[in-house]
């Protein structure tokens, strides 16, 4: 079985939290009292992709469980390492050619935006938009599923371009 974990986070960001108690019971076989929609969402996620994958060996599981008996758990987060002079006086900037359009984000950038109560996450890829699970070529395409109705897709999202007349 193929997960599309893209159109499934969509589908659980329309439920209520009611209905994701209801799909948690039913993934995980006991109820739960959590009202927070993030994590319930998340561990719904979870364990569908554990299902769909196969989830650890009873080997991986039993080995877990001796690491977390036998280890000393942290109570405070490490500081940072502080970099020397010397570290700092030895690294450069770069630039690197980005290919494609000037306007456009660079992929890996997500494009947020509140529409209707909602908020719309949209993630830049090489070849595209990906909205809820599916690709589009452009962002005007992506506007129109989300409205029904034909934006500019710069426009819709906000998106301006910087210094420049273009």
């Amino acid at each position: 079985m193929t997960l599309n974990v893209g159109k499934e986070v969509a589908a659980l960001e329309r439920m209520t939290v009611g209905e994701l108690r209801t799909r948690y019971a039913g993934l995980f076989a006991e109820t739960t009292q959590a009202g927070n929609r993030t994590w319930l969402i998340r561990r719904i996620i979870w364990r569908m992709q554990s299902i769909a994958e196969g989830g650890l060996t009873a080997r991986a599981l039993q080995r877990a469980e001796e690491l977390a008996n036998s280890s000393d758990l942290r109570v405070t987060a490490p500081r940072a390492a502080k970099l020397s002079p010397e570290a700092t006086e030895r690294t450069t900037t770069v630039a690197c050619p980005v290919n494609g359009g000037s306007r456009l984000p660079l992929p890996g950038t997500l494009i947020t935006r509140p529409y209707k109560g909602r908020l719309i996450q949209v993630k830049v890829v090489g070849d595209g938009f990906e909205f809820e699970g599916e690709l589009y070529k452009s962002l005007s395409a992506v506007a129109k599923q989300i409205t029904g109705s034909h934006w500019n897709g710069f426009k819709f999202f906000n998106l301006s371009c910087e210094g420049g007349n273009r």
